[in-house]
Parts: C-alpha cells; sequence; structure tokens
C-alpha cells in the first residue's frame, strides 16, 4: 500500500472536461456530493441496501420500500444498513400501492432492487415499466445469478449459495490445504460486499453520463461481481516461473508430486511462513503481523524496528528484476519469497525481539518507522479501536431501535464532505411531500461508455490502486501509468498482479525526483481529469498534490487516494502504511477466519480487500464526479483498506449495549451456520444445503426427509448428515428444486474459471449472457497465455462495457506518451539516457 515519495512543484494549466452544467468563475458551493440525487430502495437483506446505504452516505436522499409486515432482513445489521434514509411502507402487490411507487420512480434518479430476475415484472415494476414513465432513471438489479443465464438463474441466492456455487468455500487457502482440511465456511459475505461496490460506482457513473446516455438499466450479478472480486485466485499463466511460489505453495507441489497426504498441523506450517509475511507472538500474548515482503525498503525497516540491523545488513540485496539465473545469491532482500537457507534464521530472530515488547508499543513503532505491521484483533476490539473511532472508521450513530450504536464507517467519502462523518437513523418518508412534486424531466437517449473522454493519470502500485485505473477502462477511461525508471516493488506484485491490475493502460516510466520527470509530470497533470493514488496523507502531500496545492492547479481536478487506516477524519494510525493482510488482522477478519487469538489466519483468497478498496475508490469518484458537475468543485476522493474490512465483515460490523454475542461461525471447521445453511456431503460429493426462511417447513415435500419435520433442531445435523450422504447430488438437487431452498454443489474457484474459459484467439467475447466468463488471453504480448476473469460483473443496457487491452510491459509507450506531451526525439533519447526516463525494468516482460 505505500507509495514512494516524490515531489511536485510547478504552475499548470488543466484541462476540464466539458461539463455543460457546471458554473465555471464562480466559487464553490456547499454540496454533498450526491444531494441532488433520490434513490428508490426496494432491496432486502444485504447487497441492494448496502448499496443504498453508500450512497446515502455520501448525501442522497434515499427511500427505503418496505413490505407491509415489515423488512425481510428484521437484524440490527439491517438498520444499520438503513442510516440516513426515510422508509415508506407500500403494498407492492396492491394497484395503489403499484401506482405509488410508479408516481415515485417518475421524480427519482435511481432504483436499486436485489431478487431473482422476473420478481420486479410481475409486481409491474420492472426495468421497462419504470424506464418508460422516466426516461433518465438509472435502475440497478442485483440477483444472485444473470438473468440471462438458463442454468442458473433462477436459482435461490442466499449469499452462501453463490459463494459455494462459485468456490469461495473450497481450497480455502494455502494454510488448509496443507493441512487437508476442505472444503471451509465462512460467513463473511463476499458477494455482497463485491457487488455492492459495483453497484454502486455503476450507477454513480451511469448518472454521470445521462447528459449523453440518459438513463439505463444495469445487471451485477452477485456470482459474477464475486468471481471478480476473487480474480487472483482464478488468474492462472502458462509455465509459471518457480522463483513466485511461496514456501507453502512449495510444499503443495512436493507433497502432490511424491503422493504424500496433506496432513499437516496448524504448529508445523511455520516452517513454511515467510518471516515477512506472518503472525508473530509479543510479550502480552496477542498476536502481530508483519506484511512487509515485495517492496525494496520494507524488510530493512522491518529488522531495523526490531533491532536487527546487523541481521538486515548480513542479507542479499540486489535487483528483482534480474532472471534466476543471473542472481548472485539464493534469494533477495527486494523479492519475495526469503530463500530457503535464510528463512529460520530470520524467522527465529524476529520471534525471539517480538517477544521482548507489548502489541502496543510494537504498533506504535512500526507505524513511525513505516514497517508495516499490526497487532491481531477481534472484530468487536475494532469497533472500540481509538483509531478506527477517531478515524470515523467506525462511527457512533443514534439508531431509533438499539440507541447509541458504533457502526461501520463510510467506504467511500470526499475529503472535504464535511458531514460524511454525521450519521442518523432511518425516519419515515413523507409521502404527500414527494408526490406533490414535479415529476424529472425527460432528456437524451443513446450508448456509449459511461467515462468516455475522462482522462486518468495512474501514479499507483501493488494491487488496490492498480485496480482503481483498470476498472474505469472498462467503462471508457484514458489511462496513463507512471512508474519509477528504477522499480521499487518486485514483479510477483507489479508483473503477475499486474497483469489483471494493469489492464487497459499506457505505460511510462519517470524518474520524478529529476527536474526533466517533474517537467513530465507536470504536462500529464495538466491533460488529467483525475489522478490516482495509494498512499497515506503525508505521501500524497509529499507528491505535492495535497487539497490545497491541487485547488491551486485546478478546482476541477480529482484526486482519487487509497490508503492502509484512513477514514473521514484523522485518527493516530492514519499515516500507518498495510497491506490487505493487514487490514484483515486490524479490523477482525483474520481472528474471525483462524477461530481465535492463537491461531489467526490470513483469509484464503489473495486480494481479498486490495481489489474491494480499488472498487470502493471507484464509487468515490463517482460521487466526485456528480459533484463536479453540480458545482464546478473537484476535491480529494477516498477509500481505505480498513474502510473495506468493514465492508466485508458488514453484516457483523456494529455494536451497542445489549447487542448479542460476536458468535457466528469462525474457525477452520467452520462448515455452517446450523442445520439449515450448511455444508453436507452428498454420496459422491459436496453440497451446500440452503433452507434458511423455509427451514423444517421444507422436509414435508421430500419423501426422504419427512419424518424430520418435528425433529429438534439440535439433532438435525446429524440426522441430516446422514440422508444426504445416502443419495448423489443430483437427487437433491431435483427433489429440492423449485422453491425457496436448495441444494448446490460446492465447486472450487479452479472449476469455475476453466468451465467459463473462452480463448481470446476466438474472436468476440460474450460478456452478458452467462453468470461467469474467463479469458485465455493466448495472444498475450508476454508469449505466455494467461487466465483472466472478465470484466462481466456489470451488465449495462445502453452504456458500454470494453474489455481492457493487455497489461503493456513496464515504459513499452514511454516514448509514444512524451511525443504526445511535444518532446522531441532528440530530447526522450536525452532524458532516457540521462535517467529521467526509461523504457524497461527488464528484458522479459516477465522475469523467470
Amino acid at each position: 500500500m505505500c507509495f514512494r515519495p516524490v515531489y511536485f512543484a510547478g504552475t499548470v494549466v488543466h484541462r476540464s472536461l466539458n461539463y455543460t452544467n457546471v458554473s465555471k468563475g464562480t466559487p464553490p458551493m456547499t454540496h454533498r456530493p450526491l444531494s441532488h440525487i433520490r434513490v428508490l430502495d426496494f432491496g432486502q437483506y444485504l447487497a441492494a441496501p448496502l448499496v443504498g446505504m453508500m450512497l446515502a452516505d455520501m448525501g442522497a436522499e434515499v427511500i427505503r420500500i418496505d413490505p407491509p409486515n415489515g423488512p425481510a432482513f428484521d437484524d440490527p445489521a439491517f438498520d444499520m444498513l438503513s442510516r440516513g434514509k426515510t422508509v415508506l411502507t407500500l403494498d407492492l402487490k396492491s394497484q395503489e400501492g403499484r401506482e405509488t411507487a410508479i408516481e415515485l420512480a417518475r421524480r427519482s434518479d435511481v432504483v436499486l432492487e436485489n431478487f431473482r430476475p422476473g420478481v420486479m415484472e410481475r409486481l409491474g415494476l420492472g426495468p421497462d415499466v419504470l424506464r418508460a414513465v422516466n426516461d433518465q432513471l438509472v435502475y440497478l438489479s442485483m440477483p444472485g445469478f444473470a438473468s440471462t443465464d438458463t442454468d442458473l438463474a433462477d436459482l435461490p441466492a442466499w449469499e452462501a449459495v453463490i459463494a459455494a456455487y462459485t468456490g469461495q468455500f473450497t481450497d480455502m487457502g494455502l494454510n488448509r490445504r496443507l493441512m487437508g482440511i476442505n472444503p471451509s465456511f465462512t460467513p463473511l459475505t463476499l458477494a455482497s460486499a463485491y457487488g455492492a461496490s459495483f453497484g454502486a460506482m455503476a450507477v454513480l457513473f451511469a448518472l454521470n453520463a445521462r447528459d449523453r446516455n440518459g438513463g439505463d438499466h444495469i445487471e451485477v450479478p452477485l456470482a459474477a461481481a464475486l468471481l471478480e472480486g476473487l480474480v487472483y485466485n482464478c488468474e492462472q499463466i502458462e509455465d509459471y516461473p518457480e522463483r513466485y511460489k511461496s514456501p507453502r505453495e512449495v510444499e503443495l507441489d512436493r507433497r502432490a508430486a511424491e503422493g504424500l497426504p496433506m496432513d499437516l498441523a496448524f504448529e508445523e506450517l511455520s516452517e513454511f511462513l515467510d518471516p515477512f509475511y506472518r503472525t508473530y507472538t509479543c510479550a502480552d500474548g496477542r498476536g502481530f503481523y508483519v506484511v512487509s515482503g515485495s517492496v525494496a525498503t520494507h524488510p530493512r525497516r522491518v529488522l531495523e524496528t526490531l533491532g536487527l540491523k546487523d541481521l538486515a545488513d548480513e542479507l542479499p540485496d540486489f535487483s528483482a528484476y534480474l532472471d534466476t539465473k543471473d542472481w548472485p545469491a539464493e534469494w533477495s532482500l527486494r523479492n519475495y519469497p526469503v530463500g530457503p537457507s535464510d528463512r529460520a534464521r530470520v524467522s527465529s530472530a524476529m520471534k525471539d525481539a517480538f517477544l521482548t515488547r507489548p502489541s502496543h508499543e510494537w504498533e506504535e513503532l512500526f507505524g513511525t518507522a513505516k514497517a508495516p505491521a499490526t497487532a491481531q484483533r477481534f472484530s468487536r476490539e475494532w469497533l472500540a479501536d481509538p483509531h478506527a473511532l477517531a478515524s470515523g472508521l467506525v462511527l457512533r450513530v443514534e439508531d431509533p431501535r438499539h440507541g447509541e450504536m458504533r457502526q461501520m464507517g463510510n467506504v467511500a467519502w470526499l475529503l472535504d464532505d464535511t458531514a460524511a462523518a454525521e450519521k442518523t437513523g432511518s425516519s419515515a418518508a413523507n409521502l404527500d411531500a414527494l408526490l406533490a412534486e414535479a415529476p424529472r424531466a425527460g432528456g437524451v437517449s443513446g450508448s456509449g461508455g459511461w467515462l468516455d473522454g475522462v482522462r486518468v493519470l495512474d501514479l499507483t502500485n501493488v494491487i488496490a490502486g492498480p485496480t482503481i485505473g483498470s476498472t474505469l477502462a472498462r467503462y471508457g477511461a484514458e489511462v496513463t501509468h507512471v512508474q519509477p525508471v528504477e522499480p521499487s516493488v518486485d514483479p510477483w506484485n507489479t508483473v503477475v498482479f499486474g497483469l489483471h491490475a494493469q489492464r487497459g493502460k499506457e505505460s511510462i516510466l519517470l524518474n520524478l525526483r529529476s527536474e526533466a520527470g517533474q517537467e513530465a509530470l507536470a504536462k500529464l497533470i495538466a491533460q488529467a481529469d483525475v489522478i490516482t493514488m495509494n498512499g497515506t496523507d503525508e505521501q500524497r502531500d509529499k507528491l505535492g498534490l495535497s487539497p490545497d496545492r491541487l485547488a491551486q492547479l485546478n478546482p476541477a481536478l480529482i484526486l482519487v487516494q487509497l490508503d492502509a487506516f484512513g477514514g473521514p477524519m484523522r485518527g493516530p494510525k492514519s499515516d500507518h502504511l498495510g497491506y490487505d493482510d493487514l487490514a484483515q488482522a486490524a479490523t477482525g477478519v483474520m481472528v474471525r477466519f483462524g477461530g481465535g487469538m492463537e491461531t489467526p489466519e490470513e483469509h484464503a483468497h489473495f486480494g481479498t480487500i486490495d481489489v474491494l478498496t480499488g472498487f470502493c475508490a471507484c464509487v468515490a469518484l463517482g460521487g466526485a464526479l456528480l459533484r463536479l458537475r453540480e458545482t464546478g468543485q473537484g476535491g480529494v476522493a477516498r477509500a481505505s483498506l480498513a474502510g473495506a474490512g468493514n465492508l466485508i465483515q458488514a453484516q457483523f460490523m456494529y455494536d451497542y449495549d445489549g447487542r448479542a454475542p460476536f458468535d457466528e461461525p469462525s474457525g477452520r471447521e467452520a462448515l455452517g451456520w446450523g442445520p439449515f445453511y450448511h455444508c453436507y456431503q452428498a454420496a459422491d460429493q459436496w453440497m451446500f444445503f440452503a433452507a434458511p426462511e423455509e427451514r423444517q417447513a421444507v422436509f414435508a415435500r421430500v419423501p426422504d426427509l419427512a419424518d424430520l419435520t418435528e425433529m429438534p433442531e439440535d439433532a438435525l445435523h446429524a440426522a441430516l448428515s446422514d440422508r444426504f450422504k445416502a443419495q448423489p447430488l443430483a437427487y437433491w438437487r431435483k427433489v429440492f428444486a423449485g422453491g425457496q431452498s436448495t441444494v448446490v454443489p460446492l465447486a472450487s474457484l479452479h472449476d469455475t474459471r476453466d468451465a467459463a474459459l473462452q480463448l481470446e484467439s476466438e474472436g468476440e467475447v460474450d460478456l452478458a449472457r452467462d453468470t461467469f466468463r474467463v479469458i485465455r488471453h493466448d495472444q498475450h504480448p508476454m508469449g505466455r497465455w494467461c487466465d483472466l476473469v472478465a470484466p462481466n460483473a456489470v451488465r449495462p443496457t445502453t452504456g458500454k462495457i470494453t474489455i481492457p487491452g493487455p497489461m503493456p510491459k513496464y515504459g513499452a509507450q514511454t516514448h509514444a506518451i512524451l511525443g504526445r506531451l511535444g518532446y522531441s526525439a532528440d530530447q526522450i533519447e536525452t532524458m532516457v539516457a540521462n535517467g529521467a526516463a526509461g523504457t524497461s525494468w527488464s528484458d522479459k516482460y516477465l522475469p523467470e
């Protein structure tokens, strides 16, 4: 997550997007990003209500539509998701309720719903009906599986059903594979988190393009969003070089090749953990997680903070971009992982050092030293953490049912939106006042990318930051990626992960410590509408991109900034560095997943929070673009890893006096949440059974289970385990078909990937039919094929989605970009010769 400090100086004459209703030459108005937007939220459970919460958190007027018997999800979490919304009860099955909903849609900008395909149409409130009365309406549908997927569209899409079918519960991390634990259940609602971030950004970008495209109907299938969120676990590279495999991956390969069982005990795993990527025990017994590999300066900072400078001086340190045949030693301190010959002694020295101080002292020391690490915490501890509360990552909200609640804060916000941290509980809507308003005016209709013409200057690195630009590229943005002439991050992060995160960009290498490099950066900024960076406020200001500086350059310029522990306000850890896994540790994910403070584990999937944070930053940008249209004011759009850590735990991220215990399923042995929401073995394979609403009533229509209708619930798990083993999966899928309850196979992410694979060389890729789509890029410029998840989580009706082109070799467009900036061929050659610019980090696209 860290970013190298560089300095920008100079005066910039900046281009502005041609916004027809921006008032130029007038002082910025006090205007919340979305205070001019009205949203009708028909959502239940998590996904659509989360979108509504994100929009309300940025100032939108969100009206929650409840059925006469109240919301289906009667849970304190739903009360949290309803903060800032007004509530209106309508019987949508009645003519009066339906007509009222239509009249409200005439006077609104956005409709949200997350029902199974066809439900809103049967109510007479489908997108065709509502967009016929308001052609500027943006209608967001969030089914579990794509409405065009003939095999899956009608499947009851409970959160865990989506997770099981996609592969979230299978092969959950290197630890569990080595321990032979498969499958594993987690209550983390990843599908809803990824889906909500995609849904919110899509709504905001579609609103941004209404003056060209008019309204839109957007579908975000949650399963497609989940697969995109877990993209790095599906990525596959032909002839993947051994140098990039972690010690655990090497051991997995060895055991598979030698036919050895996967039966390691948890205590034995430490031998296969990298010293700079593991949890240590402190003097107070609390775990302390270090994630400091891959960035050139970080391992040394860690060792020096621990008082181990002499050890750091002894370790090999050379360019990570050399091929292994040219390495002067077994490994490099600039390259993950640590080599076998040094792994044990480095780990042993670090273990001893951590035992000399309690975790809170180490946290302060590491934060000051800019060495990425954090103490392990439970989610409940995070909700009361002084930094979380001071920064607004956790907020105190007065709720009408529960009194003062501590709730997850914003996941996307604008830096100068002073009301971002001010929340209220839900309240009643005034229907008469709403209907007294004039309907929204009709407008234009068209097609095109929602961000066509938006120029993005990408100053990010690693995963979360680059995810922003690659996501924007699918909507039509033009993205130029700037990296240093001498790389500061190893090729595992820049190339292996960059195959996805850097798609759709042009790449230039500049030495921003040189005068010529700074001059080129100034020219790039002058042409940009949006700048993206990942780093703390301190690092941002050293870049010359402070809010005051941006306002001087051009008040319409938008900076999208993400960091590890930032929030709407400053807190004691706002300038601490961090990565995905550190946000997991700080917010409680690792202790939840591992089952306790003695056994914390990183959540099973690469980039769980990184990717989500990039998506949340896109949501923040969407709000900033809409405010820019209304006021001419740009500013700083924000997201953070810790905020995304809240989002993937949204169902649990609240506390108040009298709250029920934090006793949701956790740990490596978890297989479900009670007998009606659980992984079971059929006669031929694992499956997931979901009957959270019907519960025992479902057994009455299944002859094999009818006698269990009256069985006490605490005895049902054992009985169901025996019954389900008696028949194959196909039998159980057939007998449960057609109702609110279902059985699905426990797929793996790799199986899902392979079943959805299409060769790039076969021609046009269909992004709209099936729920899942993966592209084998068999014409990739690196000379190897690679499998990447297609950009099909967002499916507009009028907006255009583009499959971004391949990640360029770093520096591949340096000459072309400098030429467009007005540099002559001789000037460019001079810049390259004196190190102000560069054209390559290595001979090969992927160092071997």
